[in-house]
């Protein structure tokens, strides 16, 4: 697993991953490409044997209290193996160094996958909002999480590395 700043050279593979990921509510390429060049956000892709598998964006504005994933995405033959936690903790850590202190987000209600992990890592449900995905009507989570806690428990916990398993 390799991760790194997406450039505006990737949009093409970006793209094709988003449709795949999202196909009845896709971003437009020129939404994409807006959203790499914003100074305001950071996206991440995670490439493998020169094949982008994965990305994710935050959008963060320097000194801002609050942040949100924009999105995060994962091939489908790439997923269970962790690179959507790798993906989520970049762009975690990118919006704390931004000074974020509050993370937002949105997750379908039919993804329990992405919902068990956006949990794990201490989001928690601070609304709903009905039929916010569409065409398919599907409820959008809002979750919301402290970045500051987060960032305590991430540089406390003892890793594998170091000896704790």
């Amino acid at each position: 697993m390799t991760l790194r700043t997406a450039i505006s050279a990737d949009l093409d593979d970006i793209m094709r991953l988003e449709r795949a990921s999202f196909p009845t509510d896709a971003w437009s390429e020129a939404l994409m490409a807006g959203e790499l060049a914003s100074p305001h956000g950071r996206y991440v892709v995670d490439v493998e044997a020169g094949r982008l598998v994965g990305y994710g964006g935050v959008r963060a504005v320097e000194g801002a209290a609050d942040a949100d994933i924009q999105t995060i995405a994962i091939a489908e033959d790439a997923r269970g193996h962790g690179r959507g936690r790798a993906l989520l903790r970049e762009l975690l850590g990118a919006a704390r160094s931004r000074g974020a202190r509050e993370m937002f987000l949105e997750v379908r209600a039919d993804n329990p996958g992405a919902t068990a992990l956006y949990l794990s890592e201490g989001f928690v449900e601070v609304g709903r909002r009905p039929r916010y995905y569409q065409p398919d009507d599907v409820d959008a989570i809002v979750m919301q999480l402290n970045l500051v806690a987060w960032e305590a428990r991430t540089t406390a916990a003892p890793t594998a590395a170091e000896g704790w398993c």
